[in-house]
């Protein structure tokens, strides 16, 4: 059995606002259709868009598609939207930041912390689910919100919304170093629970969304899509992993992808 939740939000409230994430949705949800990694049904799949994906709604999702979970299965999470971060209150970050993923109502619900979602799967069983997660967002405090040219005259925007200003005071400096996003595996709070993280961009780097085939996509979620696609899912992560880094490169985009996962699954297929 493999679940699904789908995430994108464009919806931020004016000047925050995005573009792609709806588009890299509804791509993504398709996507796992054709390929056969899960039915197009509400039994197991769970889709959010703009006001819909909420930080209630997100995070009772994200409890809905780890509850119940048993050896043998596969969930993915896929998310596309701002990253931000947040002082980390707890300690327990080296860096001092809490990442997080935004929701729509993040300006009056808050974001949603890595330590929050680690929550939810450390009550996945410690082996047999193969729970991977797909991140089209940025997270370090070296990103911008601005807007930049790319050839032909299109625009770029970049998948990052700076945080509260206290966060951003507390947590800026020469002190700092930015550390890989969420799910890293050296933030995982369980060790035998090892999720397979495939982020858009190096954590030093910024997750891009542009006009692709004249229809705004996120860089990542939509070269992911097209190779998933054409090799109809059957890939080990580390060739996929690879042809997604190429074809970005080939598209004028510097970014660089980031797969982590255990040495001993980096050769297996995807989604399995």
């Amino acid at each position: 059995m493999t679940k699904c939740l789908i995430v994108g939000i464009n919806d931020y409230g004016g000047e925050n606002d995005l573009q792609g994430c709806v588009n890299d949705v509804r791509d993504v949800a398709n996507t796992l259709s054709v390929i056969n990694v899960t039915p197009p049904s509400p039994k197991s799949v769970r889709i959010r868009t703009d006001a819909r994906a909420t930080r209630k709604n997100i995070l009772a999702d994200l409890k809905w598609l780890t509850k119940d979970a048993k050896p043998g299965e596969t969930l993915v999470f896929w998310y596309s939207g701002h990253g931000s971060y947040q002082i980390d209150p707890h300690g327990d970050e080296e860096d001092g930041r809490d990442e997080c993923l935004v929701p729509h109502d993040y300006d009056t619900a808050g974001m949603i912390t890595d330590d929050e979602i680690q929550e939810v799967i450390q009550w996945l069983p410690p082996s047999g689910v193969n729970l991977e997660v797909f991140l089209d967002s940025c997270f370090s405090g070296t990103a911008t919100r601005s807007i930049t040219p790319l050839k032909g005259g299109d625009t770029q925007r970049v998948r990052f919304l700076p945080p509260a200003i206290d966060s951003a005071f507390f947590g800026d400096g020469p002190h700092v170093e930015v550390r890989n996003p969420i799910f890293s595996r050296q933030t995982v709070v369980v060790p035998q629970i090892n999720p397979v993280l495939w982020a858009g961009c190096r954590d030093n780097q910024t997750s891009a969304e542009g006009e692709i085939e004249g229809t705004p996509r996120g860089v990542f979620s939509y070269t992911m899509c097209k190779i998933l696609r054409k090799s109809s899912g059957l890939i080990t992560r580390k060739k996929l992993s690879i042809q997604v880094a190429r074809d970005i490169k080939q598209m004028g985009f510097n970014q660089v992808p980031v797969l982590e996962v255990n040495a001993g699954r980096v050769n297996e297929q995807v989604f399995k």
